[in-house]
């Protein structure tokens, strides 16, 4: 494509938590590169997804889920994350689940800058037992807000997302690619591990987990196609780490086997995974540890 016909730009993903942000990242730009789970606020880092194809590059922003009901030192700066976010970029993605919309959804809408170009994504239609909720729904969110397109669509099947990239690209400049044909996120292997082990710890302890637990990367080596990587999971409290752990080590075992899974594919290498698991009171808390832990301020 000539140089005048190509698109490239930026576009935040924002929403309140569990809308399904990632899913729609993971799904668009064909790779798994943000983890996902049924705990919110999954999410915890800003992390861009790169889809490109003949004539576009679309970069996307995935940011944390806004948080409303929380104000430890994490949940600021995830809130701070999203809010910059939204300055920085082309275009901005709101993202709600169809069929309802929420007072933490309005409040995600109150972020909106003026002057920005703000599409509205209705995620999970497969949901739906009847589409035609759509309609009046539609007519509502045009009546409060000024959005330059909706679009209904399911991050799940993929149904509508092709219309969705067609609705964005005509707000992206027009200017060369930024990133290489073939690269999926400027995210490191190394980031990308640490998160993975996260994902897993939260599926495999659900509501029994609280909030306070993250993952720190220790020593990430590679030798060939094999790497070698030492997670540590930082929780709160000593009875955490129990729960982590579990009965003979069997939970830790799982988290271990399915991220160094997912690695695998991800990387396209064999993996040797070690993760340990250390108690840090108050670190959720604590904006210098947030810090060390790679969390932007």
């Amino acid at each position: 494509m000539k140089a005048a016909d190509f698109r490239c730009g930026t576009i935040a993903i924002i929403g309140r938590p569990n809308v399904g942000k990632s899913t729609l990242l993971n799904h668009l730009v064909g790779e798994k590169i943000s983890i996902t789970s049924r705990k919110a606020q999954t999410t915890r880092h800003r992390l861009t997804g790169i889809l490109t194809n003949a004539d576009t590059q679309y970069l996307f922003v995935d940011t944390p889920g806004f948080q409303t009901k929380n104000a430890s030192a994490l949940n600021r700066l995830m809130n701070r994350s999203v809010t910059q976010a939204l300055q920085d970029v082309d275009v901005i993605l709101v993202v709600i689940e169809a069929g309802r919309i929420s007072r933490e959804d309005r409040q995600v809408f109150d972020l909106l800058p003026a002057g920005r170009d703000a599409i509205l994504a209705l995620n999970k239609i497969d949901r739906l037992p009847d589409k035609k909720v759509l309609l009046p729904l539609l007519a509502q969110l045009q009546a409060e807000r000024a959005f330059s397109d909706i679009v209904p669509l399911s991050a799940k099947s993929g149904e509508q997302t092709p219309e969705l990239l067609r609705v964005l690209r005509a707000h992206l400049p027009q200017q060369p690619a930024i990133y290489p044909a073939g690269e999926v996120t400027d995210r490191s292997e190394r980031f990308l591990a640490a998160e993975l082990v996260r994902e897993k710890l939260f599926r495999q302890l659900g509501d029994e987990l609280p909030y306070g637990a993250s993952t720190v990367i220790e020593k990430f080596e590679t030798e060939g196609k094999l790497r070698r990587i030492h997670v540590a999971i930082i929780v709160d409290k000593a009875s955490h780490k129990a729960m982590v752990i579990g009965k003979g080590g069997e939970k830790l075992k799982l988290i271990g086997t399915d991220a160094r899974r997912d690695m695998e594919k991800l990387f396209g290498g064999k993996v040797f995974l070690q993760i340990w698991v250390k108690v840090k009171h108050g670190w959720a808390d604590d904006e210098r540890t947030l810090k060390n832990l790679g969390f932007e301020p």
